[in-house]
């Protein structure tokens, strides 16, 4: 029997194949395995978990659908760790339809991050860092379709944010990449990149080169918040004609 709370109206059972994947989990966990070592084979994992056929293997197409088990016939499952590959694509799956919620919720922590690192972005941007933040924002200015134009847009916050140096921050951002490029196509032509985005980056570095913390957290706020006046509620993102 299933241990749960009920307690907790909203919380569903959990299924046997569930169960399979995460006493798998643990059978990792516990025998120290790392990438490259094998599983147990199908008919050892049966027995181990008094589970059928079909649901262990189906635990272990949920396993390698998360990037952690590799299959192959005749060789059983081997350790992998593709979780961020596999991740990415599950992601990028399901962007097509994105409600104003989930558009509110990506922005606001998008001005957590880039807002909120104020000191730290200050304590350490160097003058490099600066330069090439103007040098790809310029390029917003010849850009041909607004593709290009979000994608260096997408590319100065990328550059920005790895002034802080933190990999794993650079990683969710890497994540975020689909759905954050429709957002910032959503409503715009590219003319709105060459006369607005690109002025309201310049403000930000200026405010950087000034050192101005209160400039800085206004105008990158301000920014990132001037996508709702451009979002169109209309299920998946429409690109704007130029």
């Amino acid at each position: 029997m299933n241990m749960q709370n009920l307690d907790d109206p909203d919380l569903e059972p959990r299924s046997v194949v569930d169960d399979v994947v995460a006493q798998m989990r643990a059978l990792i966990s516990e025998r120290g395995l790392t990438v490259g070592d094998q599983l147990p084979t199908e008919k050892e994992l049966c027995e181990a978990f008094g589970a059928s056929r079909n649901t262990v293997r189906e635990a272990m197409r949920i396993l390698k659908a998360y990037g952690v088990v590799k299959v192959r016939q005749k060789v059983g499952a081997t350790i992998v760790d593709n979780r961020m590959s596999s991740a990415l694509e599950m992601f990028s799956f399901n962007v097509m339809d994105i409600s104003r919620e989930t558009f509110s919720d990506i922005q606001g922590f998008r001005c957590l991050l880039e807002v909120s690192s104020v000191e730290e972005i200050f304590d350490s941007i160097t003058e490099a860092d600066i330069t090439e933040l103007r040098s790809i924002n310029a390029k917003l200015r010849g850009t041909e379709d607004i593709e290009t134009a979000a994608e260096q847009d997408f590319l100065f916050h990328t550059r920005l944010i790895r002034v802080l140096r933190n990999k794993a921050i650079l990683d969710v951002y890497g994540l975020m990449k689909p759905v954050i490029l429709k957002i910032i196509q959503n409503g715009k032509t590219r003319r709105t990149f060459e006369n607005e985005t690109f002025h309201e980056h310049e403000a930000v570095i200026d405010a950087i080169v000034a050192r101005d913390r209160i400039a800085y957290q206004y105008r990158m706020k301000t920014h990132l918040e001037a996508g709702y006046a451009h979002f169109k509620e209309t299920g998946p993102f429409a690109v704007s004609p130029e």
